[in-house]
């Protein structure tokens, strides 16, 4: 396979996207302010540059709302995943929150013209049934979801919401404008929320404010850009489902750097969570009366 330059920004970004929770789990600073810090840090590298190599365009206010609310989704989605990383394991949490490409399905059946296929919802099934398994029957039958599950799910959903949103703002707008107007919306709202819920802006050590810079840069910069770059020049469906690989690179980094444990149930639940989602993207339509016609 030839390695063009957008397969390889592809790679770049899922490599920086899957350091993010093993950053957040060192616990240095508290999981909504990391979220703050990740988004005010990102726009003020990417406001000058933007301002003086004239690459900046005010779309119309329809468009500049709605990339603002792409940011305050986005923000969410970061803030509540941080708090799932940090309640329980880098790679529970990761692979939860990769869900997202489910719950896009099932926005794009209830709000656009494009309705999901058939191997949607086979997808489906086989996903969630991955999850359970991934995260436990017990939890299911003791209906005993704690706040990490639920907000790791929930992760899943903001960015989904976000996935369709921003696919509408992007085919009017370009990727510098609509990270920056985002960026500067999630700085705003996740500054507001922090302040109003007394989370401490200060008082970290000098580890904590780097971890927090490279967020800025490599998790929230560099990835965003990459992926960005790459879905330009590729079929959406091909980069969405390159980047569940994340879910298994963070597990392995978790697993190197956190001495997590991975049980064989959670590899077992995992597999069958993303083979679920990669049914999703199969191009053939799966007939279940065609595949039982040939077996007999």
């Amino acid at each position: 396979m030839k390695i063009t330059k957008p397969r390889l920004a592809l790679i770049c970004g899922i490599l920086c996207i899957s350091i993010f929770p093993i950053l957040v789990k060192l616990r240095l600073t508290p999981g909504l302010i990391s979220a703050f810090y990740r988004m005010a840090f990102a726009v003020t590298l990417l406001l000058p540059y933007v301002i003086f190599s004239k690459n900046f365009k005010l779309p119309s206010l329809k468009f500049t709302l709605l990339a603002a609310l792409c940011g305050v989704m986005f923000a969410s989605d970061v803030a509540v995943w941080n708090i799932a990383i940090q309640a329980s394991s880098a790679t529970q949490a990761s692979l939860l929150t990769n869900l997202s490409p489910v719950w896009v399905g099932v926005g794009s059946f209830f709000f656009l013209k494009t309705k999901p296929a058939t191997n949607f919802w086979i997808g489906t099934l086989v996903a969630l049934f991955g999850m359970i398994t991934l995260v436990g029957f017990e939890f299911f039958i003791d209906l005993n979801f704690d706040k990490a599950f639920l907000f790791a799910v929930l992760s899943g959903i903001l960015y989904s919401i976000y996935l369709l949103v921003s696919k509408n703002v992007l085919s009017q707008v370009d990727v510098l404008s609509f990270m920056t107007i985002s960026l500067l919306a999630s700085s705003i709202y996740l500054g507001i929320l922090c302040y109003s819920l007394n989370e401490p802006f200060t008082g970290f050590s000098d580890t904590g404010w780097f971890v927090l810079i490279l967020q800025a840069v490599i998790c929230q910069l560099c990835a965003w850009l990459s992926i960005s770059y790459a879905t330009q020049h590729m079929r959406a469906t091909r980069v969405s489902l390159s980047l569940l690989s994340q879910a298994v690179i963070t597990s392995i980094l978790a697993w190197l750097f956190l001495e997590e444990k991975i049980t064989l149930q959670m590899v077992f639940g995992g597999i069958i969570l993303l083979f679920g989602i990669r049914i999703t993207f199969y191009d053939k339509t799966i007939s279940l009366k065609r595949l039982f016609s040939k077996n007999s």
